[in-house]
């Protein structure tokens, strides 16, 4: 697969790793953050790669772009109708544990969110 012009690959290692992580069982869900730039380069990867994915739109510039199991991406589909800063401290804690995120991390998150 070709990329743009505008797209350098060094610039989309992490994302290219995410995919490694993910067909090789490491992870069952990945978020990766980027410019909208390569929205389109991403879609036609994970397409043809037969990745379930869902695209939160940031802002004019930035993409929330989450990928891994269907049933994962469902959940979030449903899940981020809003801004991730506005989940729910229960719907963070689900995020990050669905993100492979240190549990104990995740439960001290959530204590601290729930107290604010």
């Amino acid at each position: 697969m070709t990329l743009p012009d505008n797209i350098h690959p060094l610039e989309l290692k992490v994302f290219l790793n995410h995919i490694y992580e993910y067909k090789k069982g490491v992870r069952n869900m990945v978020l990766y953050t980027t410019n909208k730039k390569y929205e389109k380069y991403a879609v036609k990867r994970l397409t043809s790669q037969h990745i379930d994915f869902y695209i939160q739109y940031i802002d004019s510039n930035k993409i929330n772009l989450f990928f891994g199991r269907p049933e994962c991406i469902k959940l979030i589909r449903h899940m981020t109708q809003r801004p991730l800063n506005e989940l729910t401290p229960e719907e963070d804690f689900i995020l990050g544990a669905m993100l492979g995120y240190d549990i104990c991390g995740q439960c001290r998150r959530y204590c601290k969110r729930k107290m604010q």
